[in-house]
């Protein structure tokens, strides 16, 4: 199986909205305005980062406008005329509107939570509207994934959530995106591009079907545990920073407001490291760290106390969601030296 077959499998899921290519606008607002990174937060869009165009109806209207002005000329129609200069004033008067649906918003970059690679990334912007006026149908679209509308009251702010597929793990970061209306009307089209810091964290896609985990170890030697000994209760002991939820003797918390481990009989001080030296070089760099997220994820459901061995990395000995978070973390950080 190749060293990418796991990811190629998360693929279809994600679309093909992703690859369609850039209008011909947006490629010519990227040359006129080029990326130069991300700003700092928070970002005001002020008058003149506030750009408007005519839509295709709105050119339409314009066309027919211009068609009831040479009929109202030629047959000399008063009512004509003015039903065609109430027309453009109600065009013109659109378009303040559909300028200031966007002008002196303020955007600034949200908590994005991590994923695994072939999910979507779900980046949270955060639009507050500091204007006396209701913000409606403003949409945010990063790259060519379909556009997240949001509307915000005078003096509130909103979440928007905008999602973008996460396809390689590592620190993903979308870069920049475009905010746009075409509010009331549909006449007009303003738009800014914004670049904020957004980031996710993309771990790498856990491996599918059975994956046995590694042998777990004694503390006191180096033989194999001998088993789980769930039912052979041994003793209490007193707390210690990792130890599983699942044995903390929550009767005797409650009765003497004392933290507690239970101990099982062949089962107590155990130890698993999910060791990536283990693991044959014929898996390839992405394979192993799909096993290893998977491992990762068992050994945590089953309340495991394990560790983590990398490359010039080591975390140590813990349990709990705490402990899950640090190694996928380190597992969607790896850059190996074949990589560098």
């Amino acid at each position: 199986m190749p060293a990418d077959a796991t990811l190629k499998q998360a693929q279809p899921r994600l679309g093909r909205r992703n690859g369609t290519a850039l209008s011909l606008r947006d490629r010519v607002g990227d040359w006129i305005f080029p990326p130069r990174g991300a700003e700092t937060a928070p970002v005001t869009l002020s008058q003149r980062r506030v750009y408007i165009l005519p839509t295709k109806a709105g050119l339409l209207f314009a066309m027919t406008l211009a068609l009831m002005l040479i009929g109202s000329i030629n047959y000399n129609l008063s009512l004509g005329y003015g039903l065609t200069f109430l027309l453009t004033g109600m065009g013109v008067v659109s378009m303040l509107h559909t300028w200031r649906n966007l002008a002196k918003l303020q955007l600034r970059p949200g908590k994005t939570d991590p994923v695994f690679a072939g999910d979507w990334a779900r980046f949270t912007i955060i639009a507050e509207n500091r204007g006396g006026i209701y913000r409606r149908s403003v949409a945010i679209r990063i790259g060519t994934n379909e556009p997240a509308y949001f509307d915000v009251e005078p003096g509130a702010e909103t979440n928007v959530k905008v999602s973008v597929p996460a396809r390689r793990r590592g620190m993903f970061r979308p870069g920049r995106f475009r905010i746009s209306t075409t509010y009331p009307l549909g006449l007009f089209y303003a738009w800014a591009n914004v670049e904020l810091d957004l980031a996710c964290l993309v771990y790498p896609v856990p491996e599918s079907g059975e994956v046995p985990l590694p042998e777990a170890r004694a503390d006191s030697g180096p033989g194999n545990a001998a088993g789980a000994g769930d039912e052979d209760f041994a003793r209490l002991r007193n707390y210690h920073p990792g130890d599983s939820p699942r044995r903390i003797a929550w009767k005797t918390l409650a009765r003497v407001d004392v933290f507690a481990t239970k101990l099982f009989s062949g089962a107590s001080g155990t130890r698993m490291w999910l060791d990536y030296s283990e693991l044959p070089d014929s898996l390839g760099i992405e394979r192993r760290l799909s096993r290893m997220t998977r491992w990762v994820l068992d050994a945590t459901q089953s309340g495991l106390r394990y560790g983590l061995r990398l490359p010039g990395r080591e975390i140590a000995l813990g349990a709990g969601e705490g402990q899950q978070a640090k190694c996928l973390e380190a597992l969607a950080t790896f850059q190996s030296k074949d990589s560098q």
